[in-house]
C-alpha cells in the first residue's frame, strides 16, 4: 500500500517491468444521517456521455441529458431538484442545491433514510434495504419528488453476460460500465493492433493512477519507443509496466470515487467488489483477449483488491498474482496486537482519501481540462466518500458484520483459481502477517508462496519478477515461459535505479519444455512454498541489495517439519532450555510514553540497499532483555512464534512489544523480528497454537489486567526466516512499542504515571518464548555481513540492564 508519490517515483523508474486495515460506513459522505449507512458508492448517471471522451464537449452535458434510474415499474419521474440513480443496496443523489435536505421514502411512504447534499450537490444514501419503488425528494418539497427508485440486492444484481460483451474497449483512456450504471476509467495497452492478436491479458485495479492516460517515464526512455512503443505511452502501474513488456495486453482500473471513474470511494467495499467482477468479465469478453481469460497483477493496494476481486469468483479470471498484502485490515498493520498504527495506516488511508476527493490527484485535472465531460462529471459524486479511518477507531474490535467482511484471511478460501503470492518478513507498510493467508487458499487449484527478507517494494527485485513471470505465463498466457529481451536488456539499468543496484534477471527454469502443458506439469511437481534466505547477502550485488543467498523448498505452509523450540527466561537476563527454579524471581521496566512514535529509520529510504537505520541499544529501566549461551549448531527459524509472558503490572493495561534478535559472534546484533500486544486484548481464538497465539480481539474478550496480579499472556510473533549460526545468540527483548519498524508508530495507552511492567521468571511464573525451529536445512553460506540483511538493521550489541 504504497503511498502515492512514491509509486510514481517507482513507475518512472521501474522501466521492466496509499484504513489501510480499517472498518466500517457510519454514513453516506460527509453530510449523511447514520441511517444512511451503507455498503457502497455512487456515481452521476453518464449514459448520454457514453461516447464522450477527451473530445467531448462539455455544454452537451444538461440534466435533461443525463438518462434517469433504469427500472421496471411506473414511469420514471424527474424531480426538478435532483437526479437519482438506485444501486446495489445504495442510492446515488446528483445535482442538488449544495445543502438540500433529501428523504428517501419507500414504497408504503416510510422514510427510510435522510441526508443533506454536500457542496457539489451529490449525497450517497449507503446500506439501503434492497427494494422497488423508492422515492427520493427534498424534504422542503415533497410532491417534487424523483422516482420510482429500484435498489438492488448484491445477489439480484448480476448482469447477463450480454452486458458484458456489449462493452467495447480499445487502447488508451476509456471507460468500463459497471451493473449500476457507474463508469469506472481504465487505461489499455496493447502489444500490437488489435487484429494482430489475441494477447494474453492482465489487469491492475486500484484506487491510485491505474488509468492515469498521461503517465510519462521521462525523456531519457524516448529514444528506445520505436522498438518499445510501450516505453512512450506506459501504464501508470510497475506490475503492468513489467507485464506490457513481455508481451501482455494491460487493463489498469481505477476504483469507483477515485481518478476519473464515478462514484464514492469506500473501503474495500461490497461494490468495489462487484465491480471487480464486472471489470474482469467486460475486460475478457474484448476481442482482443487471449482464451477470453485474464489475470490480476499488483502490489500492495492493487495486490489486496486482487483477493476480494477474486472471492467474487468471475468465470472469465484465469489467475491472480498478489504481492506485499496484508492478511486481515484489523491486525495486519491497522492494529497490531490490539494497538493503532499511528504511522502508514493512518498516513496511507489519508492519503488514498486525499486523492480520492474531486480533481484529485492532477492527472485527473488534465484529463477534464483536455475536454473530457465525463470525467468532470464524474467528479460531483466523490466528496461522498467514507472515512473508514475514523470508523475504525471507534469501533476498534473485531466483529463479523464490520471486520469480517474486510478480513481476507476469512475469505480466500472461496478463491478458484490459481495464485501465485510473494511478500516480506520485515515489510514496512503492510506488514509480514501475509503468511496467515497461505493456508487459507483451500481452493486455489495452484499455490505459489515466495518468502523473503525484505521490503515492502522488494516484489519487484528479480528473485520475485521471474516466478511471476513464469506463473503469469503459464496460467495466463498459456505458453513457455520466457523473459523477454527488452526486460534482459533493459532490466539491470532500471534495477540500479529502483534498488540502487545492477541486479540481473536470473533465466527461467521452466524455459526449455515443449509446449505449456508440459512446463506447467513441471511447475506443479515442484514444491508450492519457496523461501528465500538472507536477500541482500549475495556477493554478487552490493551488500544489502534484494537478492538471497540461497532458496529452500517446502510442500506446505506451516512447514511440516517444524519444531516448537522454547526456551525460558531466568535470572540475570539468561535465556535457557531449563525452566525457572521456584527463587527465579523477576525483572521489570517502566514503559515509555515517548516510544510509540520512534521508527527505526533516521532518514532516506528502507528501499536502499543501506538505509540511514535508526535502531537504538535498549534503554536502562525501560526494556528487559534475555539472551542464550552461543548456540552449538545452525538454527533455522522459520513461521510464528509465541512469547508466553507472566506479567505484573501496576495498572489495569499495558502495551507490550517483544523482539527478536541475533546477537552475532562478531558483537553486532541484527534485528529479525517483533511482536506487540495490548494486554487487555488477551483472549484468544480456538484456533490458536503453541506457536501462533492468534487473538480474538473481539470485545467480548477484552480483559483489564488487575494491579499488583500476576497475569499470563501470549504475544504473537510475527512469520519470521532466518538462519542462527552456530556461534551466534538468540535474544528476546521486551519493552514498549515502537523503535521496530521503518513506518509504524503506535498510539500507546496514557498514563499520569508510566506503568511499571515486571516479567516473571521463577516456577510459578515461567516466562518463556516457543519459536518455529526447522531442523534438517543445510546452510550452504558463511555469516553474512550485519549490514547486509534486507530490511534488518544491525547495532552493537550492549546488555540490557538486567543482563540480558
Amino acid at each position: 500500500m504504497m503511498r502515492r508519490s512514491r509509486w510514481l517515483r517507482l513507475n518512472s523508474m521501474l522501466l521492466l517491468g496509499l484504513t489501510a486495515c480499517g472498518g466500517e460506513s457510519k454514513g453516506g459522505g460527509e453530510n449523511a444521517d447514520d441511517a444512511t449507512v451503507g455498503t457502497d458508492s455512487g456515481e452521476t448517471p453518464d449514459s448520454a456521455l457514453e461516447d464522450a471522451g477527451p473530445a467531448g464537449d462539455a455544454a452537451q452535458v444538461t440534466p435533461d441529458a443525463l438518462a434517469p434510474d433504469a427500472n421496471v415499474g411506473p414511469p420514471f419521474h424527474p424531480s426538478t431538484a435532483f437526479e437519482v440513480r438506485g444501486s446495489v443496496e445504495q442510492v446515488q443523489i446528483w445535482g442538488a442545491a449544495p445543502g438540500t435536505a433529501v428523504e428517501l421514502v419507500s414504497a408504503d411512504g416510510t422514510v427510510t433514510a435522510t441526508g443533506t447534499a454536500d457542496d457539489n450537490g451529490a449525497l450517497l444514501l449507503r446500506k439501503v434495504p434492497p427494494a422497488e419503488g423508492y422515492l427520493v425528494r427534498p424534504a422542503a418539497a415533497p410532491d417534487d419528488y424523483a422516482g420510482p427508485v429500484t435498489v438492488m440486492s448484491i445477489e439480484g444484481s448480476q448482469p447477463d453476460q450480454a452486458f458484458y460483451a456489449g462493452q467495447p474497449l480499445n487502447a488508451g483512456f476509456g471507460y468500463l460500465t459497471m451493473r449500476d450504471g457507474t463508469k469506472l476509467s481504465v487505461f489499455v495497452t496493447l502489444p500490437g493492433p488489435p487484429e494482430e492478436g489475441p494477447y494474453p491479458t492482465v489487469i491492475s485495479y486500484s484506487g491510485y493512477s491505474p488509468s492515469n492516460p498521461n503517465n510519462s517515464l521521462g525523456a531519457q526512455v524516448e529514444g528506445l519507443c520505436g522498438d518499445t512503443p510501450v516505453l512512450c505511452d506506459p501504464p501508470d502501474d510497475p506490475s503492468n509496466l513489467v507485464a506490457a513488456l513481455n508481451g501482455f495486453a494491460t487493463v489498469g482500473v481505477n476504483m469507483r470515487g477515485t481518478g476519473c471513474s464515478g462514484g464514492a470511494y469506500d473501503y474495500f467495499e461490497p461494490l468495489q467488489s462487484l465491480d471487480g467482477y464486472d471489470m474482469v468479465e467486460t475486460v475478457a469478453a474484448q476481442p482482443w483477449v487471449q482464451g477470453h481469460r485474464v489475470g490480476l497483477v499488483g502490489l500492495s493496494y492493487p495486490g489486496i483488491s486482487q483477493l476480494f476481486v477474486a472471492a467474487t469468483q468471475p468465470p472469465s479470471l484465469a489467475a491472480i498474482a498478489p504481492q506485499s498484502v496484508i492478511a486481515d485490515s484489523t491486525t495486519s498493520c491497522l492494529m497490531p496486537g490490539g494497538i493503532y498504527n499511528d504511522g502508514f495506516a493512518f498516513e496511507w488511508h489519508k492519503a488514498v482519501l486525499d486523492h480520492a476527493r474531486p480533481y484529485d490527484p492532477g492527472w485527473v485535472k488534465e484529463v477534464v481540462a483536455a475536454g473530457d465531460t465525463l470525467c468532470d462529471v464524474n467528479q460531483k459524486m466523490h466528496g461522498q466518500m467514507r472515512d473508514a479511518l475514523t470508523e475504525a477507531l471507534e469501533k476498534p474490535f473485531y466483529t463479523d458484520d464490520i471486520a469480517k467482511p474486510v478480513d481476507p484471511s476469512a475469505f480466500v478460501d472461496r478463491i478458484h483459481v490459481p495464485v501465485f503470492m510473494t511478500g516480506q518478513w520485515q515489510d514496512e507498510q503492510t506488514g509480514p502477517h501475509f503468511a496467515a493467508l497461505l493456508d487459507r487458499f483451500t481452493n486455489a487449484p495452484v499455490k505459489r508462496f515466495t518468502m523473503t527478507n525484505g521490503v515492502h517494494i522488494d516484489g519487484f527485485a528479480p528473485q520475485n519478477l521471474v516466478p511471476w513471470l513464469e506463473f503469469l505465463n503459464l496460467y495466463v498466457a498459456d505458453r513457455v515461459p520466457v523473459i523477454s529481451d527488452k526486460v534482459r536488456a533493459l532490466g539491470t539499468i532500471f534495477m540500479s535505479k529502483v534498488f540502487e543496484a545492477p541486479i540481473a534477471f536470473p533465466d527461467t527454469v521452466y524455459g526449455d519444455f515443449p509446449d505449456a502443458a508440459a512446463a506447467r506439469a513441471a511447475y506443479e511437481a515442484d514444491p508450492q512454498v519457496k523461501v528465500i534466505f538472507e536477500s541482500g547477502a549475495d556477493p554478487a550485488v552490493p551488500a544489502g541489495a534484494p537478492q538471497g543467498t540461497f532458496t529452500q523448498m517446502f510442500p506446505t505452509w506451516p512447514i511440516a517439519e517444524t519444531v516448537a523450540d522454547r526456551w525460558y527466561f531466568e535470572p540475570g537476563g539468561v535465556l535457557d532450555k531449563t525452566e525457572p527454579a521456584a527463587d527465579g524471581g523477576s525483572s521489570s521496566f517502566v514503559t515509555d510514553p515517548e516510544a510509540g512514535e520512534r521508527t527505526n529509520l533516521a532518514s532516506g529510504g528502507v528501499g536502499s540497499p543501506q538505509p540511514d537505520w535508526a535502531w537504538p541499544p535498549l534503554v536502562e529501566g525501560k526494556a528487559v532483555a534475555f539472551t542464550t549461551a552461543p548456540l552449538a549448531e545452525n538454527a533455522t527459524l522459520l513461521g510464528f512464534g509465541s512469547v508466553d509472558l507472566w506479567v505484573r503490572v501496576d495498572a489495569v493495561d499495558a502495551d507490550l512489544e517483544v523482539n527478536v534478535s541475533e546477537v552475532r559472534p562478531d558483537g553486532q546484533e541484527s534485528y529479525v523480528q517483533s511482536g506487540w500486544l495490548r494486554a487487555s486484548r488477551e483472549g484468544l481464538r480456538a484456533d490458536a497454537t503453541e506457536l501462533r497465539p492468534i487473538h480474538s480481539q473481539r470485545e467480548e474478550d477484552v480483559k483489564a489486567l488487575v494491579p499488583g496480579e500476576w497475569t499470563q499472556l501470549r504475544v504473537e510473533i510475527m512469520p519470521m526466516g532466518h538462519i542462527f549460526r552456530a556461534g551466534s545468540r538468540l535474544r528476546i527483548s521486551v519493552d514498549t512499542p515502537g523503535d521496530s519498524r521503518a513506518s509504524w508508530r503506535f498510539r500507546l495507552l496514557t498514563f499520569d504515571t508510566p506503568p511499571t511492567i515486571e516479567i516473571g521468571h521463577d516456577a510459578e511464573h515461567p516466562s518463556s518464548v516457543a519459536l518455529p525451529l526447522v531442523p534438517g536445512i543445510q546452510i550452504p553460506t558463511a555469516l553474512p555481513a550485519c549490514n547486509a540483511l534486507r530490511g534488518q538493521p544491525c547495532r552493537a550489541y550492549v546488555p540490557a540492564a538486567n543482563g540480558g
